[in-house]
């Protein structure tokens, strides 16, 4: 089978179409290149929302559901979301008690205000507008409500950055052809970490689109960042 890859200039019809093609085995290249760390990671978000039973989450990026399965084991009702069909099937198939959810991260299908959280993890550097995303994640979020991104970013360390650079350029994909049958894909996600923005810029791109009280907190050294705001406004249900 060949390779499939999208560019960088991230067609969600080309990106959607490469990550059907590695759904099956997405979760398990994903630790494996991750060395186990993506696990780590994705417990550090689910702390970062801090959703409380009966709380609705919108959990976009979700793949096959296994960033959501926490968010549902506590007791909050979780709505896993991606615009690649293929991992929703494959989601689908392991847990059909969720509700996995078809939607563009720029036109989500849901109503002003539909969720207490919004979170996406590793997914917004696919999205084709960034800035679109994050007013949409807005919209959908309650008055006073939270969104945590967590993406990959810069590491702060300038050896180390280095270090991590040239695995992401040449190791990254050779790992990736060892336990995947689309290493392709993997130069593309390769690609688009170099090309994202660093954790201050990201900042600001949040706030810029209206997110309040935005700030970051850096995972493994800044190989991942992992950001939060609050959308202005009052709530009842507001956290103090």
């Amino acid at each position: 089978m060949a390779g499939m890859r999208a560019s960088l200039e991230k067609r969600p019809g080309e990106v959607a179409a490469m990550f059907d093609a590695i759904a099956h085995r997405y979760d398990l290249t994903n630790d494996v290149i991750s060395l186990g760390q993506d696990r780590r990671w994705r417990t550090a978000t689910v702390e970062a929302v801090g959703a409380r039973p009966g709380e609705v989450v919108l959990d976009l990026a979700a793949g096959t559901g296994t960033s959501s399965e926490p968010f549902d084991a506590a007791g909050v009702h979780v709505v896993p979301c991606d615009f690649s069909v293929g991992m929703l099937a494959v989601g689908k198939r392991r847990r059909p008690d969720l509700a996995f959810t078809a939607g563009d991260a720029t036109r989500l299908p849901f109503a002003d205000g539909s969720f207490d959280a919004v979170t996406i993890s590793f997914g917004l550097r696919n999205v084709v507008d960034t800035r679109a995303a994050l007013a949409e994640m807005l919209r959908v979020t309650r008055p006073g409500g939270r969104l945590v991104v967590t993406e990959f970013s810069r590491p702060t360390d300038l050896v180390f950055r280095t270090v991590y650079t040239e695995y992401l350029m040449r190791a990254l994909p050779a790992v990736a052809r060892a336990v995947s049958r689309d290493p392709d894909a993997y130069v593309y996600l390769a690609e688009s970490i170099r090309s994202w923005p660093d954790q201050g810029d990201f900042a600001a791109l949040m706030a810029g689109a209206g997110w309040s009280r935005v700030a970051y907190r850096n995972l493994s050294g800044g190989i991942v960042a992992m950001h939060r705001g609050v959308r202005p406004g009052h709530d009842p249900r507001t956290r103090g």
